[in-house]
């Protein structure tokens, strides 16, 4: 073995033996399904106690890394597939098993969560939020959609603001109301009700077994197109590569826009990340959208949006004006379980057990 902890360095050792074997894990020199070293041997090795090394061993159960097995020891667990990587800057804290239902972000982890940020921030709580939403979530959502959606773009690129619903009226607003918008049939009913209420004719363009029928493409006079791709409600479609890539040659033909409502992604159990029409074209005609509601908590009534390059200076123009809605508390917090890695461990736990009840 190889392992080795500072006792001088700043960190916890737990938490440099945590790093170093979950650097092995990802990396494959620990092959899934092989028996980690006992917690006695390791110890004696380190040069530190048992209890530095359970410590170790627990995070890396409760993110998925590795299982204990009654009697047996720690194995390795990782699948490349099962999991989001947690940012490799986040200082990890075992979290308690949530005592609510599947999907439920645990309640001890965003109390703790809570205080923290009363504490940290003080009186910046009082202060009002900039338009587009504070710096600190903007660019923690940035960060995450960079390590989970393969979306790479400048925190000025996201907007903040309170839920998906909120959002469309804005991408009304801001593309237009003499356009006329295309919605999945069937799709969650709200979406047209929203694109109604805001005074745009709205089209519905029946679905196919892999996305929208290129024939309903074809005979639409939109030029925009609200579509999710991963698994739309309530028919479950996910779209293929090559409808996605339709989607993209449509928009382009049209000079028009697609909205990629990405609300169900992160609970995905497939074996790869579907890619987002956005990743396959950053500079395009993409706007792309997603909120906490189904990830943490229908309460929290945030969402955020990626606007393409081609229309920061159109939306800020337009409605660039408005306040932004949700409190600076909340983006705080948000942005305080990103950055610790909290939100991700939260949806591997969340991922592994689905896969579990799948066996």
């Amino acid at each position: 073995m190889k392992y080795f902890v500072d006792r001088n360095a700043a960190e916890s050792g737990y938490l440099q033996l945590y790093r170093q074997l979950r650097k092995d894990i990802v990396g494959g020199i620990l092959k899934t399904g092989s028996r980690l070293p006992s917690k006695r041997l390791l110890a004696d090795e380190i040069g530190m106690s048992v209890v530095t090394v359970e410590h170790a061993y627990a995070i890396l159960c409760d993110e998925g890394y590795a299982e204990a097995r009654e009697r047996s020891g720690y194995y390795v667990s990782f699948r490349a597939a099962d999991c989001f990587p947690v940012s490799e800057s986040a200082a990890p804290v075992a979290a308690a098993h949530p005592h609510t239902y599947d999907g439920a972000f645990p309640y001890g982890v965003l109390a703790r969560t809570m205080r923290r940020v009363m504490s940290d921030y003080g009186e910046a709580l009082l202060v009002k939020s900039p338009n587009d939403g504070c710096s600190e979530l903007r660019q923690a959502v940035a960060d995450y959609l960079a390590r989970s959606r393969g979306i790479r773009v400048p925190s000025t690129q996201v907007i903040v603001g309170s839920g998906a619903e909120y959002l469309y009226g804005l991408i009304v607003q801001m593309l237009g109301r003499n356009r006329i918008f295309a919605v999945e049939d069937p799709s969650y009913e709200k979406i047209r009700r929203v694109y109604d209420a805001n005074g745009v004719i709205c089209e519905r363009l029946r679905l196919g077994a892999d996305g929208v029928r290129t024939d309903e493409l074809a005979r639409t006079r939109a030029s925009v197109l609200h579509v999710t791709p991963f698994h739309s409600f309530p028919s479950g479609i996910t779209a293929s590569a090559s409808k996605r890539s339709e989607y993209l040659r449509w928009a382009s033909q049209r000079g028009g826009y697609l909205v990629e409502d990405d609300f169900d992604s992160e609970f995905t159990l497939s074996t790869k990340s579907e890619d987002t029409l956005f990743s396959l074209q950053p500079d395009g005609p993409v706007i792309y959208l997603n909120t906490f509601s189904k990830t943490i908590a229908p309460s929290i009534r945030v969402g955020y949006m990626v606007l393409p390059p081609n229309l920061l200076e159109q939306y800020h123009r337009k409605v660039g004006f408005y306040s932004c809605p949700v409190p600076v508390f909340e983006q705080y917090l948000l942005s305080e379980l990103l950055r610790s890695g909290e939100f991700e461990r939260h949806i591997n736990r969340v991922r592994r057990s689905r896969r579990r009840q799948q066996r």
